[in-house]
């Protein structure tokens, strides 16, 4: 199993103003799969993607990615792991305003020792003839295409997406799930991606539900749809 999550549980604050966000999460992804966290604002849904990632820790429970606890390592090996095998693609594209979308996207190079072509991968991100522009220069679209690419470049063996779609219009949208689908089919990164758009769920592998921090449903997908078909 590439990816196995057991009995995560995870807490904000103490006494009375105590919440229980992750009360026993379990589940595991193969490697490759197309995995949705799908679920309400406030079902813990990024909070368990960023303990996943390694950016938060959790009270209780653990996360193995390919036999190696993240709990078990220590915060420069963390840090390690996170920088060679993990992209993050966020709501917010978060890139540099000074650098125009090719450098945006070498910027995950850096962190690689196996980068993807980066003129390549421009062009399968649709971004190769706006490679010089700035990013406020950009469309949300492609600003998000950008981030996706700073994400891929450094080839990482997991993609992380949280709500990735949150801030753009339905064409857009399906435009980045159709791009998030090529990357997955031709690199083989395994995704897991947050959401609270019931629909998205048509186009994953595995689909875990999640409310009030608990696993509600954990199904395979047997009728998987292509996110060019998907509507909302």
């Amino acid at each position: 199993m590439f990816i196995e999550i057991h009995d995560l549980k995870k807490s904000f604050g103490e006494g009375q103003s105590r919440v229980d966000v992750l009360k026993g999460i379990s589940f595991s992804v193969e490697k490759g799969e197309f995995c949705v966290l799908l679920g309400p604002s406030g079902s813990g849904k990024s909070t368990l993607l960023n303990i996943i990632g390694g950016i938060d820790s959790a009270d209780s429970g653990y996360v193995s990615i390919s036999g190696e606890k993240t709990a078990d390592m220590s915060e420069r090996a963390l840090t390690k792991y996170r920088r060679k095998h993990l992209g993050y693609v966020f709501q917010m594209y978060n890139l540099i305003p000074n650098l125009n979308a090719k450098e945006n996207v070498e910027v995950g190079a850096y962190l690689s020792d196996h980068p993807l072509d980066t003129d390549e991968l421009l062009k399968t991100l649709g971004l190769y003839e706006h490679r010089h522009k700035l990013p406020n220069q950009l469309s949300g679209g492609q600003q998000q295409r950008c981030s996706i690419g700073r994400a891929i470049i450094k080839n990482p063996d997991i993609l992380m997406c949280d709500e990735p779609t949150g801030a753009l219009d339905y064409h857009t949208s399906k435009d980045i799930l159709r791009l998030i689908e090529e990357v997955n089919q031709k690199y083989g990164n395994t995704v897991i991606m947050v959401t609270h758009n019931d629909a998205i769920k048509n186009m994953a592998d595995r689909v875990i539900k999640l409310r009030d921090g608990q696993i509600r449903h954990n199904y395979v997908n047997e009728q998987k749809l292509k996110a060019a078909e998907l509507d909302w």
